[in-house]
């Protein structure tokens, strides 16, 4: 065998290579880096690896025989499909971002490819037909679903002093501004929502820095006192997430918050927590280093979980919709151009606003800023115009007209059960013909059938038309719909969202078409 054709061999194997590591370092990071959340991801789309799997296997039963030229040529082609498949050009809702993380972790994965491509070119004989090297460059790309995650174990200690260094670093700013009050906000939903509220209340009266997007772990708080907080800032709202049991204590323990708002605790990312009462008990963590710092915890009290783990905390202040809340939403009226509401505070002050924003829910985390401003001191009168200014959430039950006989309400980013029954009332509210398209929800653990199935059910009794985004995931979804006794005559199920959305297209009606986007699922799933 002459080295022209290995050398052919090993580039057409190396630029597999390259695309589909840098694939896999993208559901990698979408995965947080969590070496075994990334392990069940794999296990649950194994499908995904089924070619590779088939060629690792392959090559062991034919190679072997005899090193020859065309079998060879065989897999040149085979692994050329990996190129094919994996070639960037896809838009993604969130694609690789290029981090020092991940550079690290890329080095650290081109070494383990070099070594093996090196053996190989040590193994090779222009004088024999020796299939070794041959079997080491194709298992270098084979196995590569194995060898990203591998990078990313055997960095581990590198990131996590690289990591302790930057939190650290971020912990000496907080502590070298003493006058900074800092705001931690969590929750199964609504945090992202009631961080812009809190942010846009507060910044009418000061200095407000809130984290961004979604910059609600460890890394993401840390980036953003390093990078955006300034000495005139005077209040810091800091959103936590949490996948793990923990994960809230290690955000308040580079925090050190003041105060906090836990917005909601429902089934959410059950299959890392394990339990509702894992969830629980993490978003707590916000009200337990809270309480410890003597600061005042605000907790919406309509949630049944939290209501009933409430008087566990002195500080506590509760704001919500049902009777016997500290700070309490009534008389609310709804309609395609807004809310309106009146909040009633502990001492029996009232006042009447009026928002842009659609539903109840919304009118919730509303309250929980309104009632935190007051309870800073901020009158509800000088709080009217903050109310009135605010503005959606991009994806969060925003609503776009595009014009013409269409108008879009965009809940992309909704992935939980609560959500999606407020979004469904929001369809509600209007007299049109009502169209949902959802892929379904994830991350619901053993409760995600079922969840969906109620989901089907509820969307049942809210649409004129839906529109079902995924043959497999949907199932639950479609299921539920068929037992509501839905016209199924008025159901699709499309492979992708263009599709779907072509489909929409195609519904001739007299009255105008409201389109509810609920749920986007992330790149990974």
């Amino acid at each position: 065998m002459d080295i022209a054709l290995l050398s052919i061999h090993a580039a057409v194997t190396l630029a597999a290579v390259i695309f589909f590591s840098l694939r896999e370092f993208h559901m990698l990071q979408l995965n947080g880096y969590k070496t075994p959340e990334h392990s069940w991801w794999m296990k649950k789309n194994f499908k995904r690896y089924i070619y590779p799997l088939i060629l690792l296997a392959a090559q062991f039963a034919i190679i072997p025989l005899e090193a020859s030229a065309p079998i060879v040529i065989l897999f040149t082609l085979l692994n050329a499909v990996f190129i094919i498949t994996n070639k960037p050009g896809k838009k993604f809702k969130k694609p690789l971002v290029y981090t020092a993380r991940v550079k690290r972790m890329l080095t650290t994965f081109f070494i383990l490819i070099a070594a093996a491509f090196t053996a190989a070119a040590l193994l090779w004989r222009s004088e024999c037909d020796c299939p070794w090297a041959y079997i080491i460059i194709n298992t270098a790309l084979y196995l590569t679903p194995i060898l990203v995650p591998l990078s990313n174990l055997i960095n581990k200690p590198i990131e996590k002093s690289v990591q302790r260094w930057y939190i650290n670093d971020a912990k000496r700013i907080l502590r070298e501004m003493p006058s900074l009050h800092k705001i931690g906000i969590t929750g199964s939903y609504g945090k992202t929502s009631m961080k812009f509220y809190l942010s846009e209340l507060l910044g009418s009266q000061y200095e407000t820095l809130k984290t961004p997007e979604s910059f609600n772990t460890p890394m993401g708080v840390t980036i953003t006192v390093r990078r955006d907080l300034k000495p005139t800032h005077e209040y810091f709202i800091c959103e936590m997430g949490a996948r793990r049991v923990h994960e809230i204590k290690e955000l308040c323990d580079i925090a050190n918050p003041h105060d906090g708002i836990i917005t909601s605790v429902g089934p959410q990312h059950l299959e890392t927590f394990g339990s509702i009462d894992n969830v629980l008990n993490t978003k707590f963590e916000l009200a337990d280093a809270v309480q410890a710092a003597g600061g005042k915890i605000y907790l919406n009290g309509d949630n049944e979980l939290i209501r009933k783990k409430a008087p566990q905390y002195k500080n506590r202040i509760l704001y919500g919709l049902q009777e016997g809340n500290d700070y309490r939403a009534s008389d609310i009226s709804v309609s395609d151009r807004g809310t309106e509401f009146t909040v009633t505070t502990p001492g029996g002050e009232s006042f009447r606003y009026s928002m842009k924003l659609l539903g109840e829910h919304n009118v919730q985390n509303v309250l929980g800023a309104i009632a935190y401003c007051h309870g800073l001191g901020i009158s509800l009168e000088k709080l009217a115009l903050p109310v009135k200014r605010i503005a959606a959430v991009p994806h969060r039950l925003q609503l776009l007209d595009k014009g013409g006989n269409m108008t879009f309400i965009d809940d992309a980013y909704n992935s939980n059960p609560s959500g999606c029954r407020a979004a469904l009332n929001v369809l509600g509210l209007f007299d049109a013909c009502r169209i949902l398209v959802t892929p379904g929800m994830v991350e619901l653990g053993a409760k995600q059938e079922e969840l969906n199935y109620e989901f089907g059910q509820e969307a049942a009794k809210a649409c004129d038309y839906i529109v079902l985004v995924g043959k497999n995931q949907t199932v639950p979804i479609y299921n539920g719909i068929k037992d509501a006794g839905y016209n199924m005559d008025q159901v699709f199920v499309a492979d992708s969202l263009s599709e779907a959305l072509t489909k929409v297209q195609s519904y001739q009606t007299s009255k105008k078409k409201i389109v509810l986007l609920e749920n986007d699922l992330p790149d990974n799933y």
